[in-house]
């Protein structure tokens, strides 16, 4: 009786044991799955370099005038912890820069798997470089952020990611929208160089204006604000990146390490003999405001540049048509063509434009850029399906299911924000298991748009009423942002109306919605 006893108490030790080391065994397997999809993403955008035009035409062999002329492109240097640990610590970085083997992991993959990628992404800083430098230099913000697109987009502006982020930085649409960047069937301007670096810049101001800190305005800008939040609420209050690595998302936790290791490749790529590629771009760009609608192929035809030229330079028109905008549009150009545009402007907009404007031939135009990702359905959760009402839009069904705007589009291919009577969505909700564990089913990041003139008293009515006098409320106007609403009030934030008003997704506000606001006293 006591052997058998023993067998049983034996065998429930050992089952109990085996369950814990499977669940031990698949969380190292979803945290190695996650770092794999990261280095997927950065290598798939990488790769994605090789079908911009300018790459296509470059002499793959040829580099700038600085490496060696004995210079052995298969000799690759290899380095001990001690002085990869010294240069980081020499790098001028106002952003702390730590070294550790998960920063080692990714200088492996800059400096040893894909060399000659990143020799054409260190060709390709040589034009986007001095773009960021400038506009971060007017909005105040560190220039070492220029890195984070390495790892956002590796440079190119073509870069789509599985969730539905497009461009150098890698703007969410809703996120983009927020920032005032413009989204519509002929402009994308997540892809517009100079304005979503702005937007950028913008936002990761404000991160770090929440957190006083850059390296976790690094994570937020990847994961959001309110996850960052939450890892430092799990850590105990610390606020040391490190300290709050193991409560971050797991898709986060290699991002910082990745920007770390991006920014000692930048400053030491000679070190391993790593150099720029020569690729045919721009060394000098001019912008010309366009206020006429204008295809990039009439430019082409005139000033005899070729049309592949001009799309790389501007990736954010969507089906090479620059449409009719009264504040103008931008046209980036080589400098030593801009004096023939302001020249031949009239001849420009007259070559062929009964042609390059005929309905029919805009008709069979494909977008240069798709959408046909799907974004993964969220873990915990149970497909359903919504059947579209009348009356109803994106972001009223988004905010009935508790989901962000941009899954909403992503689950279902959608681009733009028209929907029809009848047509099915596909929506993922928590399942009742999920619910009991208190998942999660939507994580979305909040990026501002534009502001909005200051609020009228017709706008807003004091409530004077309860233990605080400082509440208003605002009355949400067609074409109102959470952003622009936020302006009309001194030092209050998007994220504070939001908050207040227990609203998930940004997007989800509509004309009409009364929203309660806190007044700085």
């Amino acid at each position: 009786m006591r052997r058998l006893i023993l067998l049983i108490s034996a065998f429930f030790v050992t089952s109990i044991t085996l369950n814990l080391f499977a669940k031990n065994t698949q969380s190292d397997d979803s945290l190695s799955l996650a770092r794999q999809q990261d280095s997927i993403d950065f290598v798939n955008n990488l790769m994605g370099l090789r079908d911009l035009w300018w790459v296509q035409t470059a002499n793959s062999n040829k580099y700038l005038v600085r490496p060696p002329a004995d210079r052995d492109t298969s000799y690759v240097p290899k380095f001990s912890e001690a002085e990869y640990l010294e240069r980081i610590s020499k790098i001028n970085s106002v952003i702390k820069l730590s070294y550790n083997n998960k920063v080692k992991n990714y200088i492996d993959l800059y400096c040893l798997k894909k060399r000659d990628l990143v020799e054409f992404m260190l060709g390709f800083s040589e034009y986007y470089f001095p773009i960021f430098e400038s506009v971060f230099d007017k909005e105040g913000v560190p220039q070492e952020l220029k890195y984070l697109a390495l790892i956002e987009s590796a440079l190119n502006p073509r870069a789509t990611s599985k969730a539905g982020a497009v461009g150098l930085w890698q703007f969410m649409y809703s996120t983009g929208r927020m920032y005032g960047l413009t989204i519509n069937s002929y402009v994308d301007e997540r892809r517009d160089p100079i304005k979503a670096t702005r937007a950028s810049a913008r936002f990761l101001k404000d991160l770090h204006g929440m957190f006083d800190d850059w390296v976790l305005a690094l994570a937020a800008y990847n994961c959001g604000p309110g996850n960052v939040k939450k890892a430092i609420r799990r850590a105990g209050g610390k606020t040391d990146y490190w300290d709050i690595y193991p409560y971050l998302p797991v898709e986060t936790r290699g991002y910082v390490p990745a920007y770390i290791a991006a920014t000692y490749v930048m400053n030491y790529h000679e070190s391993h003999n790593l150099y720029p590629r020569e690729i045919s771009i721009p060394t000098t760009v001019d912008t010309i405001m366009v206020k006429k609608r204008l295809h990039l192929q009439q430019v082409a035809d005139v000033l005899s540049i070729p049309i592949e030229y001009l799309e790389d330079m501007n990736p954010q028109y969507r089906i090479n048509v620059i449409p009719y905008s009264e504040k103008g549009s931008p046209l980036y150009l080589p400098g030593e063509f801009s004096v023939s545009f302001v020249e031949h402007e009239d001849s420009i907009y007259k070559h062929k434009d009964s042609v390059y404007f005929d309905p029919a031939y805009l008709e069979r135009q494909p977008a240069r850029f798709s959408y046909n990702h799907r974004m993964a359905p969220p873990q915990g959760c149970a497909k359903g399906v919504h059947i579209v009402r009348s009356g109803e839009s994106l972001g009223l069904i988004a905010e009935k299911y508790g989901i962000g705007l941009s899954q909403l589009k992503a689950w279902n291919n959608i681009s733009g924000n028209m929907i029809r009577v009848g047509q099915k969505l596909v929506v993922y909700k928590p399942s009742a298991k999920s619910k009991s564990s208190g998942t999660s089913v939507a994580k979305t990041t909040t990026k501002k748009s534009v502001a909005s003139p200051s609020v009228t008293k017709s706008e807003q009515s004091t409530i004077k009423s309860g233990t605080d006098e400082n509440i208003v409320y605002y009355k949400v106007r067609p074409g109102d942002t959470l952003w622009a609403i936020s302006q009309k009030y001194p030092g209050v934030s998007e994220y504070e109306i939001m908050k207040l008003n227990n609203i998930k997704n940004a997007n989800s506000i509509f004309a009409g919605m009364k929203l309660k606001i806190k007044v700085k006293s």
